[in-house]
Order: C-alpha cells, then structure tokens, then sequence
C-alpha cells in the first residue's frame, strides 16, 4: 500500500536524506522538509537573522511571528496533518519529537527507526513499532492500515 508520510528528523541528521529516498523507491509519498517544494530547500533560522544563535528567549519568541517562520511552520504542519503515519529517524531534536508526538496525538501510527544505540526513551513506548533497520521499516509501513490502494 502506498502510504504518505512524514518524516521527523533533524538537520544534523546524514540519515534523513537516506531515509526519504529509500521510502519514495518503495512507492510511498514523502514530505521532505528540507525539500518540501520544488526550489525550496527548507527553513533556516539564518534567513530571518544570520545571529540567531545568540538571540534571548525574547527574540526567539518574536521571531516565531516572522512571516518565513509562519510560513514553514504551517507548510510543516500541514505535511503532519496529510500524512497517514510518521517516521522518527534518530538522532533528532525537540522539533522532530514534537511533530512525531503530535502525529501520536492525532491518531498517526509512528515508527521510531533506530539505527544505532541512543539514550534510552520510555516513552518511546507510544510508536507503533520501533524499527531497526530500513527494510524493518518498509514491512512495518506495509501493516498499518490506511493509505492509498
């Protein structure tokens, strides 16, 4: 069944690029947030500010209101609203684990792929399945219900 998905990682993360690949080769309909458009190549805080890495919680918070940050956050969060299920590609950050819970509180199945050790996580317990490599996860998108026939 062709699923579409969405992929909850970070931008450190080499895997991602990887990852999404190997689920369009198998058919499925990923969102890619660092290519989420044709020309686009993602959000980056260094659009609205190149020292945004010094910025207090006061300019953080400010920034959100950005209209760049507006506008990817809502391309982001409708790619989480059209997608049938998520996958958490470890390692990642607070964002990918917000959207990843988000897709568990809106009903989503969510694969974890874990492909190396990392910091043990309890609830972790609220994925669907935890997947340890990439065919693991193909066969794990096969099982839940939903998608395109």
């Amino acid at each position: 069944m062709i699923r579409r998905i969405y992929v909850a990682s970070s931008w450190k993360n080499p895997l991602q690029p990887e990852i999404v690949a190997a689920l369009r080769a198998a058919g499925h309909h990923v969102y890619d947030f660092r290519n989420p458009r044709p020309g686009d190549h993602g959000f980056h805080w260094s659009e609205i500010d190149p020292y945004y890495r010094s910025w207090t919680p006061a300019d953080y918070r400010r920034a959100l209101a950005h209209p760049l940050a507006q506008a990817s956050f809502e391309s982001d969060s409708a790619a989480i609203d059209w997608a049938d299920l998520c996958v958490l590609v470890l390692p990642c950050g607070r964002s990918a684990h917000l959207e990843a819970g988000y897709c568990v509180g809106a009903g989503k199945p969510l694969f974890i792929l874990m492909l190396e050790n990392q910091e043990r996580e309890l609830m972790y317990k609220f994925a669907t399945a935890i997947c340890l490599d990439v065919d693991d996860l193909l066969v794990q998108c096969d099982t839940v219900a939903g998608g395109d026939r």
